[in-house]
């Protein structure tokens, strides 16, 4: 069953969702994103230190937003799109 996600995404979740295609040079459209499902780990996106890495620079740019990666909140901030969006939204500074 293959469910439209990008009715329930939101402006900001669906720019973050095609910053992270294109930086990660992901085989994804941004219909495949899930707004919820994980993005760290071996689910849902399945990105690991090094894609939150490269996620952080273009969001740098983009947005502002400085993200470490050594910080203790990656876990949460990287949880889904969700929580990134919030994350950025809350933090932004362009």
């Amino acid at each position: 069953m293959n469910i439209n996600t990008d009715i329930n995404k939101t402006e900001l979740e669906q720019e973050l969702a095609q910053h992270i295609i294109t930086a990660l040079n992901l085989d994804t459209s941004l219909k495949e994103i899930d707004p919820l499902a994980p993005l760290y780990g071996d689910e849902g996106l399945g990105i690991d230190s090094i894609d939150v890495l490269e996620i952080s620079l273009v969001l740098a740019k983009q947005y502002g937003v400085q993200l470490r990666s050594d910080d203790e909140h990656n876990a949460e901030i990287f949880a889904s799109l969700r929580n990134l969006a919030n994350h950025i939204q809350q933090n932004r500074t362009k």
